[in-house]
């Protein structure tokens, strides 16, 4: 492994160019491998091989059709290997979240773990942790598992072998009440504390409330949801610490990571997969455009994903100022179903975050669903009954913050459930139109 990261350490300032070409001379050899022994691309990708000569042929490249979710969980024995290389190890199956319905199965190998594990530790390098330190993690764990008071290990697990030992790991379900999931953040008082946005967020709130602090806490580290608007700063009121996103997927694993000088910019693993923002037309998007984003994984020869659309979209950035030649997303979005429809068809992205509805009145979660073109419902979880007053002025913030006078109707509840996976949705939309217009 360490003869890997220190592969990565230097193409990481590569000029994207030469990236491109190194990306262009494995997904020849992938391609070349899927058509002979995976009977998915025989035909699918068989008049596309031989053209693929040039290293950087992007529009040969995108000749192949796009793989989408709906043809994995379709074709899922059509598109595994009949024919893997032993040096990639023994296969097994990754399994989505299946929040947004039917999860997705995908065969990987011990070199796909490999790879999620370099891309982990790279990710703790980049973002230059004290492997000293002590991890809390409070995610999904399936059956109710690490409940309270949870589960303790000696390390930060596999990714940090190499590292001659780390600080204590702690994990806790995230279905744990809030409550207690901030009594068991000051048994353990952590430095770094890994969990979803929504979670994070829902315990800053419990904790600016209590007035209590966990002394040794240096960052939070997040992953499986969209960053709210007013996330980073929502952390650094109530711990004073900055924030570090991950953006990856159980299929795919790290997609991208958070630079460690410009945090508002994530730089795409390059070295393991070609990612692709594309438009409406499936042409690639610009800087500063927003498409859907599609991932070819390059080490993945039990069953390739080539042009797998992942089902996010996601804003191209500039080259980013710290010096990575790695391309950029500046932001990840969603998916269809977290964007907003206006009553002109138009789509866009509600911007919406805990801070503003807690400065109103004592909401603990919201969660906005658009019934119909004008029809809001906003779902609160509140400490106390709300007034007609404080509805009016949260009326209004949701009506501003859409840029239309959208019916807002109210919905209480003790607490918004999540997903079976255990993530979270601030805004779902149940409207369906034919296009999407951004």
């Amino acid at each position: 492994m360490l003869a890997v990261l220190f592969q990565l350490e230097q193409s990481q300032w590569w000029p994207l160019a030469k990236t491109t070409g190194h990306q262009f001379r494995q997904l020849h050899a992938l391609l070349a491998h899927a058509v002979q022994t995976v009977p998915y691309y025989r035909d699918r990708c068989r008049g596309i091989t031989p053209a693929l000569d040039s290293e950087t042929d992007s529009e040969q490249w995108r000749r192949i059709p796009l793989l989408k979710r709906p043809d994995v969980q379709q074709h899922e024995q059509a598109l595994a290997s009949a024919q893997i290389p032993e040096t990639h190890g023994k296969t097994h199956t990754l399994h989505t979240s299946g929040s947004t319905g039917r999860p997705v199965r995908v065969q990987g190998t011990r070199l796909t773990d490999f790879f999620w594990q370099v891309f982990t530790l790279r990710e703790h390098l980049w973002q230059r942790r004290d492997f000293a330190g002590r991890l809390a993690a409070i995610r999904f764990v399936p059956d109710n598992k690490a409940g309270y008071p949870g589960v303790a290990a000696q390390s930060w697990g596999p990714a940090t072998s190499v590292m001659n030992g780390t600080g204590p790991a702690f994990l806790l379900n995230s279905a744990t009440d809030i409550s207690q999931q901030a009594a068991w953040l000051l048994d353990k008082n952590p430095d770094y504390l890994l969990s979803y946005p929504s979670n994070l967020a829902a315990l800053a709130t419990h904790f600016l409330k209590s007035g209590q602090q966990l002394s040794r806490l240096r960052q939070v580290r997040t992953m499986g949801e969209v960053l709210a608007a007013d996330f980073r700063a929502l952390c650094r009121q109530a711990w004073n610490v900055p924030v570090a996103d991950v953006y990856s997927a159980q299929e795919l694993g790290s997609i991208a990571l958070q630079c460690p000088e410009h945090e508002e910019n994530y730089h795409v693993q390059s070295e393991n997969l070609l990612v692709e923002v594309l438009d409406d037309a499936n042409e690639p998007c610009r800087p500063g455009e927003t498409g859907r984003v599609v991932v070819t994984t390059l080490h993945n020869y039990a069953m390739p994903l080539i042009r797998y659309e992942v089902g996010d979209y996601a804003e191209v950035g500039e080259a980013c100022p710290c010096g990575r030649g790695l391309p950029v997303l500046r932001r990840i979005l969603g998916r269809v179903r977290n964007l907003l429809t206006m009553p002109n068809g138009e789509k866009q992205w509600p911007y919406m975050g805990i801070m503003k509805f807690t400065e109103i009145a004592p909401v603990k979660q919201f969660q906005m669903i658009q019934r119909s073109l004008e029809h809001i419902e906003l779902r609160l979880a509140v400490d106390r009954p709300l007034n007609n007053d404080e509805e009016e002025k949260l009326t209004e913030l949701v009506q501003r913050a859409l840029s239309h006078p959208f019916r807002i109707t109210f919905s209480y509840l003790p607490e918004i459930p999540r997903s079976p996976s255990g993530k979270f949705e601030d805004f779902v939309s149940e409207v369906t139109t034919q296009a999407v217009r951004l």
